[in-house]
Formats: structure tokens, sequence, C-alpha cells
């Protein structure tokens, strides 16, 4: 499952440097997260750590996005193997 950052976002920027897939950017106007790089840290923390610092708890698990552990793992084993490579 992706998460995603919804509109009680108050621009605070803790999210964005804790990420360790580098899949939260300023969107327009609000922070968001690109589902293709979100694993929610799977292999790498036992927690979203963006969720772990957000102040005002506005980092839900995305509902179109659900993924089981599985493929969160699969999509992390990804995203190193492209960094490995690039």
């Amino acid at each position: 499952m992706a998460l995603m950052i919804t509109d009680e976002c108050i621009n605070c920027d803790v999210c964005e440097p804790e990420c360790p897939n580098d899949a939260i950017s300023q969107g327009a106007e609000i922070y968001v997260i690109d589902p293709a790089r979100c694993t929610e840290c799977v292999g790498h923390y036992p927690e979203p750590q963006c969720r772990e610092v957000c102040p005002v708890d506005c980092i839900p698990v995305d509902p179109a996005r659900v993924e089981t552990p599985a493929q969160l793992r699969r999509k992390y084993e990804g995203l190193m193997a492209k960094q490995a490579a690039g």
C-alpha cells in the first residue's frame, strides 16, 4: 500500500527528508507521495518514517493503491536494484 498525504498537510517540511526512497516531494499546494516509490519504508524501517514525524497525522494509506507486504518488498528490491545500477 502506498501512502498518501491529505489536504490537512501544513507544509511543515518534516516528512520529505525522512523518506528513504525519495518518494515525497513538494506538490502544487502540499507535499505529495509518488506511489511508484513508496514502500511504506519496507526494507528500511519497521514503520513508515513520514507517519512517525508528521505533526498533523495526515498520511494515511492510499485506498486506491493497496499492496501486500510481499508486493512492497518486491518494490523495495526493484528500487534498490535500480539505485545500484544507476
